[in-house]
């Protein structure tokens, strides 16, 4: 297996390597390659690729599977996307607050199956929205072992960051908390935005920062309605306290993994396979379905023992009236030559 980290993580992948050889030093199960994209492209584009899985955007994916097309080599594709937590009206607020604010904040933001919208029954909004924003007051990025999160990663997504905050603001938008003034380079400030319009850059894409959008819905049909109003299709959190309602709620996510009561449990069962849908990739990774990924189904037969053999030119009529009868047995319907 060939493993190309991201360019800005090179070192991430270099250890995983040391890692692997030392536990299995006669064999090179596990290589690195480091470098930028056009590293990338080549083991993209190579005939010697058997299979390709792919983590990064949407925009990127294409790229690869255009250079894959070249071979058909086959390709996993996980992408971003734009997650939603929808809280019910009797959900254990403090419960769903803290894990919503864990979703959008940690790691800065940088999760593919990070919480980006929160929408919540109308009953609920105020005392959620009063328990989101004190916690995220309490929230200061930094260096220091101290700090709750690091700084952004990727440059260019401070830029996007702070136009999603700015875009948002403009179209009537509020900031309970931080606001365009949260973007200090490299580092953001926690931001809590509410009546932020469906067509905002806030609410249609991806941010991948620790920015958050907090909408007030009549109901559970509205709240499912406007998480699935999104060309992505990855994660998807619920809290409510009643265990049916949950289960309907999750099962009509448009999602590829939904978790109930907690964020990403489903990260944390390795029998559960990870993936998206839509803008969001396709195949998956993780249990049995992510290790078949990266198998090919054989089929063999061996005949074992004597029996009508219908594939010939010296088939009699005999043969075909006994396989018609035995169809007309099964089937239940009448079949005539």
């Amino acid at each position: 297996m060939v493993f190309k980290p991201s360019e800005f993580t090179p070192g991430v992948g270099v250890f995983l390597e040391e890692l692997v050889s030392a536990v299995v030093p006669e064999h090179p199960v596990l290589q690195t390659i480091t470098g930028l994209g056009e590293t990338g492209a080549a083991l993209a584009s190579s005939p010697d690729v058997d299979k390709i899985a792919f983590t990064g955007s949407a925009r990127t994916a294409k790229r690869v599977m255009a250079a894959c097309a070249e071979n058909l080599t086959p390709i996993v594709a996980e992408c971003g996307g734009k997650d939603a937590c929808i809280v019910d009206s009797d959900a254990d607020l403090d419960a769903a607050a803290d894990a919503a604010l864990w979703g959008a904040m940690s790691n800065a933001g940088q999760t593919c199956i990070g919480v980006e919208r929160i929408y919540v029954v109308d009953d609920a909004y105020d005392k959620f929205l009063g328990k989101l924003t004190d916690k995220a007051k309490d929230l200061r990025p930094g260096f220091d072992r101290e700090a709750a999160y690091g700084p952004i990663t990727m440059p260019a997504q401070l830029d996007i960051i702070e136009r999603h905050i700015k875009d948002a603001l403009d179209k009537g938008g509020k900031a309970v908390v931080g606001g365009a003034e949260s973007v200090r380079k490299p580092y953001v400030e926690p931001v809590v935005l509410t009546d932020v319009p469906d067509d905002s850059a806030a609410v249609s894409e991806e941010t991948f920062g620790p920015t958050i959008t907090v909408h007030r819905v009549k109901d559970l049909d509205e709240a499912v309605e406007k998480a699935n109003r999104t060309s992505y299709g990855l994660a998807g959190t619920v809290f409510s306290g009643d265990r049916s309602r949950a289960m309907d709620v999750a099962r009509r996510m448009r999602s590829g993994m939904t978790s109930i009561n907690a964020f990403a449990a489903f990260a944390q069962v390795a029998a559960l396979p990870f993936g998206g849908v839509g803008e969001s990739g396709f195949g998956r990774i993780h249990g049995a379905d992510g290790l078949r990924e990266f198998t090919r189904p054989k089929a063999i037969t061996r005949q074992r023992f004597a029996t009508m053999n219908l594939t010939s030119f010296e088939r009699t009529e005999k043969e075909m009236a006994r396989v018609l009868n035995m169809i007309n047995m099964i089937h239940g319907r009448r079949y005539k030559r």
